[in-house]
């Protein structure tokens, strides 16, 4: 029995701490009021949901609003550096936050409504902490954009997430917040 315990340990040890298995999301807002859960897909994207792990274990994502919407396409969010409610909302989605970019995990998983991917510059290797949510299927960004979960309950609260202007959907007044986000393994 001792060596049982002894080798499910050094298995543990080899294999590294537990990465995120779920993402809790509290909405506030003019649009959406209520939680969210996303399935973290640390199967297809290792790298990418355990940097959101660590983000949100920090509470870096804490207070940081919906900065890009576009119906019928997406809601975008997760600039921890310039995104945070009472900010300069003109530069919210140009930044990231101190870790380094990730190199891309892209899959075969494609964009259905519902999923969760990390939002880029142009280089493929260039996400960092910004993500955003499908409310519809967008099957030109497979294969482009690394696919990080899918929302598993509050898709109503995703749907009523205040809606953004013009080409780029920049949401202008007050946005959206995720005002608590929390991560489970």
């Amino acid at each position: 029995m001792r060596k049982l315990a002894l080798s499910a340990a050094l298995a543990a040890l080899v294999a590294g701490p537990a990465l995120a298995t779920e993402l809790t999301i509290e909405i506030a807002g003019e649009g959406a009021n209520g939680t969210v859960v996303i399935d973290m897909a640390d199967d297809v994207a290792p790298n990418h949901v355990a940097q959101i792990a660590k983000l949100a274990k920090e509470g870096a994502y804490d207070g940081v609003v919906f900065h890009r919407v576009i119906d019928g396409f997406m809601a975008q969010t997760g600039d921890v550096q310039f995104g945070k409610l009472g900010g300069d909302m003109r530069r919210a989605g140009t930044g990231g936050s101190e870790l380094p970019d990730l190199k891309a995990e892209f899959s075969d998983k494609p964009f259905d409504r519902g999923v969760v991917g990390m939002a880029r510059a142009q280089s493929p290797d260039s996400a960092n902490s910004q993500f955003f949510i499908m409310f519809e299927p967008g099957y030109f960004l497979n294969g482009q954009y690394t696919v990080v979960g899918h929302v598993t309950k509050g898709m109503d609260v995703v749907d009523q997430i205040k809606r953004g202007t013009g080409p780029n959907g920049a949401v202008i007044g007050k946005p959206d917040v995720m005002t608590k986000v929390t991560v489970s393994e």
